[in-house]
């Protein structure tokens, strides 16, 4: 008789069991949920500083008044940029006329590997800024690019490209001097800034020829070439 009881009691204990199981889980994803949209408002202020910390290290927030994050273009994969895969591009403006159009760029023949570049260019064709976000580079050697690698701190290698725009610098000098070019580079490190110089060029004209277009696009939309 005993024997039987437990026989029949089985099917009752492995819905029991199930039910509990299913309580639990309901629990658990419901805690998750609530810590998730707990968290969600500081997730997304850390990621909005983290950006507008990369931005203003390229154009100044006096030079635009718009809510630059919300003006944006979703660009598709862009060869001209070095970008094989879809990119954001934003749009400062001031007094709702162009200032100048941020968008990331790929060096991909660097000593090391690719080099990924943030780009800012002022609508009337000046670069404003340019920074290197990610690199492979040789440590010491060629990891300059870098604002906070160059050992030289009052005027590092980067911002050489501050005001460059294809008016004032002819095609030819967009290189460095070991080229015959207008820019400087560090002895036994010329392949890394030849790299970039070559993708800053390619970026500046490529926002020369569809400046208008970008501007004039909604926001939000895919940009195009």
């Amino acid at each position: 008789m005993t024997t039987t009881a437990k026989e029949l009691s089985a099917p009752g204990m492995a819905a029991r069991t199930a039910a509990i199981l299913f309580v639990f889980v309901i629990i658990f994803t419901g805690l998750l949920s609530a810590a998730y949209l707990w968290t969600k408002p500081a997730i997304e202020a850390s990621a909005t500083e983290e950006k507008m910390k990369l931005v203003d290290e390229v154009l100044p927030r006096s030079e635009y008044d718009n809510a630059l994050l919300e003006d944006m273009l979703t660009l598709p994969a862009t060869p001209e940029l070095g970008l094989n895969e879809p990119s954001t591009l934003y749009r400062a403006r001031r007094g709702g006329q162009p200032a100048a159009l941020i968008f990331e760029s790929i060096a991909p023949d660097g000593y090391a590997g690719k080099i990924r570049l943030i780009v800012a260019i002022r609508a009337d064709g000046r670069l404003a800024g340019v920074r290197v976000t990610q690199h492979k580079e040789t440590p010491g050697l060629g990891d300059y690019i870098e604002v906070k690698k160059d050992k030289n701190k009052a005027r590092p290698w980067i911002t050489q490209f501050v005001d460059m725009s294809l008016a004032t610098v002819s095609d030819k000098d967009w290189k460095v001097k070991k080229d015959g070019g207008h820019l400087d580079y560090y002895a036994g490190a010329t392949v890394t800034p030849r790299a970039v110089t070559k993708a800053v060029f390619k970026a500046v004209h490529w926002a020369e020829a569809n400046r208008n277009q970008l501007f004039a696009e909604a926001a939000g939309k895919g940009g195009s070439q």
